[in-house]
């Protein structure tokens, strides 16, 4: 069974790895609160998440305060996607230990993940005022991005950046933000250090070709959408927007094309159908 990533890699796989002691894998029942969580482990390892669950519930049951215990139960409960049990699970992982930046960051993975991005907002947070690391900031950054706060999201995005200057998708995010600021010199900027870091990232071409062509530099944007299409041939909004971009530049014909093959790719696409609709329209004039 494949498990879900955490927001805390390193502490779940922690978890889920340790040597289990081999007496609780013999006849003899577990009778503390230890026994229990560490046979919890090895079903987590199995992927029997059910099994470890009522485990840990016993540790719990024996050692009310058993932080890690809690902890696991989250996890495991975080795997089943029964994300509110985990999140009570967390919540009394922070009440018992209020500086557990595991707790805050996993909860706050699940508040992001239900779109409650206040509160995981508040948690991501508590997570930086305990360990800044570069990993939360890009996640609290893609919830300021959600509630588009893109001041918010560019100072978080800028800090990963700080961090790990070769952080690829913070420049593609924080190079988004901008381009939703219509601060498209700067978006530029972001995504050609993207591509300098990555000359076949397709999505940067695609969107500083979405950048120029707010600049109105329609050659340099049809030259980015192609280069997207050679990365990428069958991703129909690289072909959408050149399209787009042909059309703004009244080359008609090369316009007709791109919007066909997007429909050949995706025949449901509304907007290339009303764009090829508003060309033929305007050629029966």
């Amino acid at each position: 069974m494949q498990k879900k990533m955490r927001f805390f890699m390193c502490k779940v796989i922690a978890f889920m790895v340790l040597a289990v002691p081999s007496s609780v894998w013999g006849q003899a029942a577990p009778k503390t609160a230890e026994d229990f969580y560490n046979r919890a482990k090895g079903y987590y390892q199995q992927g029997d998440f059910d099994r470890a669950i009522a485990d840990l519930t016993q540790a719990i049951k024996l050692s009310p305060n058993y932080v890690l215990a809690y902890e696991g139960r989250g996890d495991a409960y975080q795997n089943k996607e029964d994300y509110d049990r985990a999140i009570a699970d967390y919540t009394k992982v922070i009440e018992l230990n209020p500086n557990n930046e595991y707790a805050y960051g996993n909860r706050g993975y699940i508040y992001y993940y239900k779109g409650d991005l206040n509160r995981a907002i508040a948690d991501f947070t508590q997570v930086i005022r305990l360990n800044p690391n570069a990993q939360v900031y890009n996640m609290r950054g893609d919830a300021y991005m959600g509630k588009k706060d893109f001041d918010s999201a560019i100072a978080d995005y800028t800090q990963v950046i700080r961090l790990d200057p070769n952080n690829l998708p913070a420049y593609g995010k924080r190079g988004s933000a901008y381009n939703n600021k219509k601060d498209f010199d700067r978006a530029i900027a972001d995504y050609t250090q993207a591509i300098w870091i990555n000359s076949n990232f397709a999505l940067a071409y695609q969107e500083r070709g979405n950048a120029y062509m707010g600049k109105k530099d329609l050659d340099r944007a049809i030259a980015d959408f192609t280069q997207a299409i050679r990365l990428d041939p069958n991703n129909a909004d690289d072909y959408y927007f050149r399209g787009l971009a042909y059309g703004m530049k009244n080359e008609i014909d090369r316009a007709i094309a791109d919007f066909e093959m997007v429909l050949r790719i995706n025949p449901y696409d509304s907007e290339a159908k009303e764009m090829l609709e508003e060309i033929r329209k305007e050629r029966g004039r």
